[in-house]
């Protein structure tokens, strides 16, 4: 069963829950892991494209982002998109690679959430992504995932 993981910040500038998301990306990284972004929308993924190469001097995480022209197999150990991986079907999915970690920054849970051994949900104190990290947290919960929450 898919391993779910909240990682809450006490913070909501405008950009700390997305830099959150490159630490646990380059985390993930060193353990070998390879890693899918899920972004709200287009701007939240051309931020985390940029984020990817400046969060942290001398960090090198590469990746790509994707949307639904890109088809796998993919090189890179990190993609950031909107739509989830551009596999078909799920045995399309286990047949183009072994994506470990989702790292859900979209306001509801991906409908692909569990083809992944892990999803790290991010949520900073910004008043409407608190509530939607709720709703995604007792969406998982009624499922019957085991949860962890991280304050940070």
């Amino acid at each position: 069963m898919t391993q779910v993981d909240f990682y809450i910040l006490t913070t909501n500038s405008s950009d700390s829950w997305l830099r959150l998301a490159c630490r646990i990306t380059e985390k993930a990284m060193q353990r070998k892991m390879q890693v899918y972004l899920h972004a709200a929308g287009e701007s939240d993924a051309r931020t985390l494209d940029e984020l990817l190469w400046t969060f942290s001097q001398g960090s090198f995480i590469p990746h790509r982002v994707v949307d639904t022209t890109h088809k796998p197999p993919f090189d890179e150990p990190v993609l950031i998109g909107q739509h989830g991986p551009a596999a078909t079907s799920d045995s399309e999915f286990q047949a183009e690679g072994n994506w470990d970690l989702l790292i859900n920054l979209a306001p509801v849970v991906p409908e692909f959430f569990s083809r992944y051994d892990r999803v790290a949900e991010v949520v900073d104190n910004e008043p409407a992504r608190r509530k939607e990290g709720r709703d995604r947290f007792r969406f998982y919960r009624d499922r019957g995932y085991e949860l962890k929450t991280h304050h940070v």
